[in-house]
């Protein structure tokens, strides 16, 4: 019989394990988080702001939340079921998701199966009253909603309607999810960007479809008088009544050599859809170029025409006839003995360069609208040129009064890591000098429409990042790019302005709306302020200097510091850069220490902190394991969730995936010796990984078609069972552990925390013996063939993503991986095999004179037609103590030959020839 509501017995569930620290279905919340990436643009929070970078999926933060409210039972199994059942990631949630009336088939892997599925957020109410009757039955609620379910569970829990905390709010993602299903969410940063951001996603998007509707009413007026002032001032159409698209701009210079002056352009290109080339007409006279805009004939014109006068930070040009051209950096004045050069530096009162900068900035083609709709590039005529001179005289008749009335920046340019640019490159030293005449008059008219609507302060912050003079023009698409599609600031040599027209489209950006089912508190304040009460603390911490926030958000600041919706006048208008947890070593984990110290602090006893981390610096890992310690949090659990994307600029690779650290507060006053807490450690991570792996078994024998956990989850979990058995204590030899944590540490130090954990992943990767493999083998093998061998096992699946490679190249402490890699590209990883190895790295390090490279010279030899006898003569020759290892080097041979069998059939051929040699060898 089903509980009612009446008899939801507070507390009841205050004792009860939670769900995420047992288990989580990393593998489907990976593949989710990868579709809700993908979907770009499409993603719910992105149209509030692209800028910001980061903002996790929230499909993962959904999943988050409930994972750290569910109750873990002595059944995990149902657990799991209704955990899948509330996300949609069950076979019914599949087929509810599908457009189409069949489910796809579960024979399919499950990201394939989820390919053209809709996301779980936008099902609504989905689930049928058979799953709520057994999901209350499991879980002895009595919920019709996921809002209802999570107020129950929050009553059983903690005695109310549970409390979200996340003090590095950012984009907003985590509070904006937890409200919308239920939670009440308290969000919290010291960055008024951030805050804005975080009000939009709950004001604009999470509002109600009644006050969308009339957002949307608003907009529309908005954009009609934007539109209404720029056809009064005459900014963008000319006598034949075409209206302008985009402006195509680039810096000039006069050449040393030769004494013309040379447009900047890397490329002449201007659209790859239409062969449009710009082509330098000189001019003798004047010792200039006259810009023609040329449609070529056919692509080999097209290819011949593209070269641009930028090669390599050098200018090249016609008229000069040193192939070699004149370097950049030189033209500035740079020296290798002096941070500065010989640019101009702007005043406040520059709204464009001056004829004798070294740099000028000159309009060289118009890309235009007719009336009836067709798009053509055009070379700039007097008339332009006149209307570009207007405009300047405009903008620097006005510049003073709009500055005064905070209509357009007057703010300087702070130098610092990302800010050093445009006053390095330019010689810009105020934020109004990253933008033309014509782009300073449009951000001021936006500001001057309803300065009192927060929407519309929105809508200005994202204008600013899509019209400024670091919008790159994009030749295949046609378009000027936002500045911040990566997560820098930058300058460049020619840029695209994005003409009133397409800019009223960003006033007109179409927001989702999504109610909120839970209540939310906004505040502007460092994440070590905290002073509320929250029951679960989930948070994406800053990772040391991956994104400098501070500095680029300056960007918006300078324009909405002064002209913002009195919504936002409770925001310190600024970067604060001295409170903002950042930089690396002592500074960084200070002000980490103090954050979660302060989280720790207000945060239910029985409460639980989630922290989503990624960083491919191990030092910043061990930073965070001392900062938890120092907080007074023990790490409970780590799941690994991959979100890698397929881009081939990512080359190398980097690290896509998120880290879901699991921690409770650190109760008793355990201490400890060393050497019995690295015992402790080994049983710990044995435990740990012998569970899981027999969950796998366990699910699979009943029906699942893949794994609850893959190798990276195995091997996390390894690393988060030594954290759990470290973070428990308080003293270690006698040591204040806490102390310890916080005790300034020289470079290059390392300390018995670094040791046990290193230990601790030993122990671990001695646990994940790959299928094939005999366990006293592996035992005996080096770390850097743990590494080639474990990822030969993974390639059979079919994976190619480079972030498990460096997961396990990290676990192995192989240093430099990519040595065994024919490959590192994103999702197109792979291994040498034994003919890409050749006779190179043979003897120089730990794999060239290890067993396993051993057998691969030997199939290497195999390949090139080297007799048996010769084969094996050679092997017996590269190995010391050959006798005792014949059988490993069979035991090599023979996984090898089953794990190529798909992939290189050749060589798998020759691994089986190899080890039956090897054991039918007549000795003596």
């Amino acid at each position: 019989m089903l509980k009612t509501a009446t008899e939801i017995t507070p507390f009841s569930l205050a004792n009860a394990p939670y769900l995420i620290e047992r288990i989580f279905p990393s593998m489907k919340i990976s593949a989710e988080a990868q579709k809700e990436r993908k979907a770009g643009s499409g993603q719910t929070l992105t149209a509030l702001g692209s800028y910001w970078k980061g903002r996790k999926p929230l499909v993962l933060v959904r999943a988050c939340l409930l994972g750290g409210l569910l109750p873990a039972t002595s059944n995990l199994e149902r657990d799991l079921e209704v955990f899948e059942m509330l996300m949609a990631l069950d076979d019914q949630g599949l087929a509810t998701r599908s457009h189409k009336k069949s489910s796809p088939g579960t024979e399919f892997p499950y990201e394939e199966r989820i390919k053209d599925l809709r996301r779980p957020e936008h099902l609504g109410d989905f689930l049928t009253n058979e799953q709520w009757q057994l999901i209350n039955g499991h879980l002895g609620t009595s919920a019709a909603s996921l809002s209802d379910l999570i107020n129950q569970l929050g009553i059983m829990r903690f005695g109310r309607t549970p409390v979200v905390s996340d003090v590095f709010s950012g984009g907003g993602s985590i509070p904006f999810e937890a409200s919308r299903i239920g939670f009440d969410a308290v969000a919290a940063d010291l960055n008024p960007v951030a805050c804005m951001l975080t009000w939009g996603a709950m004001e604009i998007v999470g509002t109600n479809v009644t006050e969308a509707a009339a957002i949307r009413q608003r907009q529309e007026a908005y954009a009609q008088a934007f539109n209404d002032e720029v056809l009064k001032l005459g900014l963008d159409t000319d006598a034949s009544g075409n209206r302008a698209k985009a402006y195509l701009f680039c810096l000039e210079t006069t050449c040393p050599a030769t004494g013309w002056n040379v447009p900047l352009l890397p490329s002449t290109v201007i659209s790859e859809g239409s062969r449009t080339v710009a082509v330098l007409v000189p001019d003798e006279k004047s010792k200039t170029y006259r810009i023609r805009i040329h449609q070529a004939a056919d692509a080999d014109e097209f290819r011949t025409l593209s070269t641009g006068t930028v090669k390599g930070g050098r200018i090249v040009h016609p008229m000069n006839e040193d192939v070699h051209g004149v370097s950049v950096s030189s033209i500035r004045g740079e020296t290798s003995t002096s941070n500065t050069n010989s640019l101009r530096p702007w005043t406040k009162e520059d709204v464009a360069p001056r004829p004798q900068d070294i740099f000028r900035e000159r309009l060289y083609a118009i890309q235009w609208q007719r009336p009836d709709g067709g798009i053509f590039f055009k070379e700039v005529t007097d008339e332009d040129v006149a209307r570009e001179s207007w405009i300047e005289g405009y903008v620097a008749a006005n510049l003073a009064d709009w500055q005064q009335d905070g209509l357009v920046s007057d703010m300087a340019i702070e130098t610092g890591k990302e800010n050093e640019g445009p006053i390095r490159t330019n010689g810009w030293t105020y934020w109004h000098h990253m933008f033309t005449p014509r782009q300073i008059v449009y951000h001021k008219i936006l500001a001057s429409i309803a300065p009192s609507d927060p929407v519309m302060s929105l809508i200005r912050a994202k204008a600013l990042d899509y019209c400024n003079k670091s919008s790159q023009w994009r030749p295949r698409g046609d378009y000027p790019e936002q500045l911040f599609s990566g997560p820098s600031l930058k300058t460049m040599f020619n840029w695209g302005v994005r003409a009133s027209k397409p800019l009223m489209e960003t006033v007109l950006t179409t927001f989702f709306c999504s109610p909120r089912a839970g209540s939310y508190k906004l505040l502007t304040q460092p994440a070590g302020a905290m002073n509320w009460s929250s029951d679960l603390v989930v948070t994406d911490p800053p990772y040391s200097d991956s994104v400098v926030y501070d500095e680029i958000t300056e960007f918006f600041i300078a324009w909405l510091r002064n002209s913002h919706a009195p919504q936002f006048d409770n925001f310190t208008w600024d970067s604060r850069r001295r409170l903002a947890v950042k930089g690396q070593g002592e500074h960084f984990r200070a002000g980490m220490v103090s954050s979660y110290r302060a989280t720790t602090e207000h945060m239910s006893d029985n409460g639980l902190q989630i922290v989503m981390f990624t960083h491919k610096d191990s030092k910043v890992w061990s930073d965070m394991a001392q900062i938890f310690w120092g907080a007074g949090l023990q790490v409970i659990a780590d799941w690994y969730i991959a979100t890698e994307t397929t881009s081939e600029i990512k080359k190398g690779g980097y690290i896509q995936g998120t880290h879901i650290i699991i921690l409770r507060k650190r109760d008793g006053s355990e201490s400890g010796y060393s050497d019995e807490v690295t015992q402790e450690v080994k049983d710990e991570v044995a435990r740990q990984i012998e569970d899981m792996v027999g969950l796998n078994q366990s699910l699979r024998g009943h029906g699942r078609s893949e794994n609850l956990f893959n190798d990276a989850d195995l091997q996390m979990a390894g690393y988060a069972a030594a954290l759990r058995v470290l973070t428990k204590y308080v003293k270690i030899d006698g040591k204040d552990m806490t102390v310890e944590a916080l005790r300034p540490r020289a470079n290059n130090e390392r300390t018995l925390i670094d040791d046990i954990i290193e230990y601790a992943v030993q122990v671990a990767n001695e646990h994940l013996v790959p299928e094939g493999m005999s366990e006293q083998t592996w035992r005996k093998l080096t770390g850097t063939e743990r590494f080639y061998l474990k990822m030969m096992d993974i390639e059979t699946t079919g994976s190619k993503k480079v972030d498990n490679y460096q997961n396990f190249a990290k676990a192995f402490r192989v240093s430099d991986y990519g040595d065994l890699m024919s490959s590192v590209t994103a999702n197109g990883a792979a291994l040498k095999t034994a003919v890409d190895f050749g006779k190179r790295q043979m003897g120089d390090d730990e794999f060239g004179s290890s067993l396993t490279r051993a057998v691969l010279y030997a199939l290497w030899e195999m390949k090139g037609g080297v007799s048996d006898e010769d084969v094996v003569s050679h092997l017996r020759d590269l190995t010391t103590d050959y006798l005792d290892q014949r059988a490993d080097l069979q035991a090599i041979a023979t996984y090898i030959a089953s794990k190529r069998k798909q992939i290189d059939v050749t060589e798998s051929q020759n691994a089986t020839i190899l080890a039956g040699l090897i054991k039918n060898e007549r000795l003596g």
